[in-house]
């Protein structure tokens, strides 16, 4: 029995510490978060959905000028695939939310979403499938701005910034919302039609779902892992560090043990038919032709390792000119980039977002 009852008692310790440790990894700041609910909402190719929800997490209060207007509004959204909690973590969160860190929570109010078809924001997973509205990057922004100046009450942004998908968006929000925002900062990403090798590995990720056989339009009974594991192989590429993973892997075993253990972990909470339609949101991105629209300052980041927007396009360095008060940072590799993924480790790009803030304050 005194065997049984340390036994016991070690094992309530484990899981409490389990819990503890959980909490503590998604809790790296305080944030709150809540859910705005969007009736009848039409997406641009005319379809509706009769309840789209929008899940959003956020730190900090809002702060109200002498009109009675929130001021320190900063809105910060995701990459394809992930969600808002990919940006709560010691890496991002962690190196900007903190007192004295650019978007410290006791100045800034700074909201992080779940956009459409993503986290716990309304997704084809839900029940749909493929029935589910064909949403764009439009339909995405769109409705985000409705829950900023609606639900959330604020009609003027301070910062909006995001991550891949999240800094692609901000182009979006500057053509299509010029004088909502103070300041913008696309990080990983370009102005531009996507094409190339971007778009052929989008597409190699959505055929590498659709062939399996168990897929079955969508509608599976037995979960298409052939299809996924194809899809996640791809998804590994595009994201990947030549550099980094040549340090992280010298030896042929490594590189394998590495594959394994990335594959199993980035299987885990995805549904096929949510990455058919995050990966096809961007089918009619192309900030290109309107560059000129937007209005506000606009500091644009990317890395030179990075995979998807990699610099010998020389994308931005032509872009950039079309648009006043602009500038393109495109940052070197070191031992401390991780390719596309640089984006959410603000450590190493952070100094610039307090210049430019600086330099926008008003």
């Amino acid at each position: 029995m005194h065997i049984k009852h340390k036994c016991l008692q070690f094992l309530l310790i484990t899981v409490c510490l389990f819990q503890v440790n959980n909490l503590a990894a998604q809790k790296v700041v305080p944030y709150e978060e809540g859910d705005y609910l969007l009736s009848n909402f039409k997406f641009g190719d005319g379809h509706t959905l009769d309840s789209l929800r929008l899940h959003y997490y956020y730190v900090g209060t809002p702060h109200k000028n002498a009109k009675g207007q929130v001021d320190n509004f900063v809105l910060i959204t995701h990459g394809t695939g992930g969600s808002a909690m990919n940006l709560l973590t010691e890496n991002f969160a962690g190196q900007l939310f903190r007192a004295g860190q650019p978007l410290d929570a006791s100045k800034y109010f700074v909201v992080l979403p779940d956009g459409i078809g993503h986290g716990k924001s309304s997704k084809p997973s839900d029940g749909l499938k493929m029935k589910f509205p064909a949403y764009t990057y439009d339909d995405m922004v769109d409705a985000l701005y409705l829950m900023a100046t609606k639900h959330l009450k604020v009609n003027h942004a301070r910062l909006i910034t995001g991550t891949s998908m999240g800094g692609m968006q901000a182009w979006v929000w500057g053509e299509r919302y010029p004088d909502f925002m103070d300041a913008l900062m696309p990080l990983a990403s370009a102005p531009v039609e996507i094409a190339g090798r971007n778009r052929m590995m989008r597409k190699m990720i959505i055929d590498a779902i659709k062939e399996d056989p168990n897929w079955e339009n969508g509608n599976y009974k037995v979960e298409p892992a052939y299809g996924l594991k194809n899809a996640l192989n791809i998804l590994a590429l595009m994201g990947s560090a030549p550099l980094q993973w040549q340090k992280d892997a010298p030896t042929k075993e490594a590189a394998e043990i590495y594959l394994d253990k990335y594959l199993v972990n980035a299987a885990k909470g995805k549904d096929v038919n949510d990455m058919i339609y995050q990966f096809e949101a961007s089918r009619k991105y192309n900030p290109a032709p309107d560059l000129y629209k937007i209005k506000a300052p606009l500091m644009a980041i990317n890395s030179a390792d990075d995979q998807v927007n990699p610099p010998e396009l020389k994308i931005l360095d032509t872009a950039i000119l079309k648009i006043p008060h602009s500038k393109f940072i495109l940052l070197p590799i070191t031992s401390a980039t991780r390719g596309h993924g640089t984006h959410s480790l603000p450590a190493i790009w952070s100094n610039y977002l307090i210049n430019f803030l600086r330099e926008t304050e008003k």
